[in-house]
């Protein structure tokens, strides 16, 4: 006899699948712990407790998203990395406050569970998690199949840090203090419709470029320990996530009121694939203003430090000096122009 009575599953929503994820998030997530502190994981609420070395600790949280990197996740049906990217924009906004990560939530929907994709990007957000030292605690799957066209999905992370009130960063910063670049591994998770645009209007196969396909779905960077390591010797005064907007828009987040950055762009160590963008038919200013451009993080330090930090950074990632504070109206002046063929 066939059954008419409606149903949630009719509606295009699988109970059942979610319940299987949820199920094996909470093992994966489980087994990679250390302190076995966190068993959140299928609750309705994730609780943490304050490390009880932090003798006043203050409360820092972030949240982001990857923006359209899911769409090339989608043409090249690799989602293992995603998850790392989902990380890196929240930690590394943490980080510029001095905090470190403690804890991490996703949030995935999606048009249909599918097992298959969301084990991937779960095993790259508890990758990213593992770098950037922080725990997975929980986060919400949800199932919308009218919201989402077929395979689409989306995803988005929020993380908590600590930091030491008297270790807070972006206060101290003065007049003739140098201004670094902490070089970006890529894109990032930043551009990306731009990219999208170029790719369909020169018609070009992502699947069939080696070259693009290994660099479009390269994961962001995580500065997570690099950065800490200076907080805590006391190295730097301020740093700066080069996300969208570039180098000015970010740079100028942290300025006090009375003081300006002066960059010379011609310093800048820009990577391949931004080489390729500009190629495209990109402006310089558009450039400036959408991607990174090879500068992943902007360190604030005083002269007499310098030394000091170069040690914490592998050969890839040295900083390098591209500007420097000075007198004025929280804002950025560029001067010379980025040698992109250099």
């Amino acid at each position: 006899m066939k059954n008419n009575k409606l149903t949630y599953e009719k509606s295009g929503v699988n109970i059942k699948a979610a319940d299987k994820f949820v199920k094996f998030i909470s093992l994966k997530s489980n087994n990679s712990k250390k302190s076995g502190k966190f068993k959140n994981i299928g609750g309705f609420g994730s609780i943490t407790q304050i490390p009880k070395t932090y003798k006043n600790p203050q409360i820092v949280s972030a949240t982001d998203g990857v923006g359209t990197k899911i769409e090339i996740a989608n043409i090249l049906n690799k989602f293992d990395t995603i998850g790392i990217d989902l990380v890196a924009m929240c930690v590394n906004d943490l980080i510029v406050q001095g905090a470190k990560p403690i804890v991490f939530l996703d949030y995935i929907s999606i048009n249909k569970v599918d097992l298959i994709k969301l084990k991937q990007i779960i095993k790259g957000i508890l990758k990213g998690c593992r770098i950037s030292g922080c725990e997975l605690v929980g986060g919400e799957t949800a199932e919308m199949p009218d919201t989402y066209e077929k395979n689409k999905f989306d995803i988005a992370g929020f993380s908590i840090g600590l930091v030491e009130k008297n270790k807070i960063l972006n206060k101290k910063i003065s007049k003739d203090d140098l201004i670094l670049a902490i070089p970006s591994n890529g894109l990032h998770s930043n551009g990306f419709s731009l990219i999208r645009y170029i790719l369909k209007k020169k018609k070009i196969n992502l699947k069939k470029n080696k070259y693009l396909k290994k660099e479009l779905i390269r994961p962001t960077k995580i500065y997570t320990n690099e950065i800490l390591r200076l907080v805590n010797k006391n190295l730097i005064k301020g740093c700066a996530n080069i996300t969208g907007g570039g180098i000015s828009e970010n740079l100028k987040r942290i300025l006090p009121n009375n003081m300006s950055a002066e960059i010379n762009l011609k310093n800048i160590k820009c990577k391949k694939i931004f080489k390729w963008v500009k190629s495209q038919g990109v402006s310089d200013i558009e450039m400036l203003k959408t991607f990174n451009c090879g500068v992943g993080f902007c360190l604030i330090v005083s002269k007499a430090k310098i030394n000091k930090i170069y040690k914490y950074f592998s050969k890839d990632y040295k900083p390098y000096i591209i500007g420097k504070i000075i007198n004025g109206e929280k804002k950025i002046i560029l001067n010379e122009k980025v040698e992109w063929n250099k």
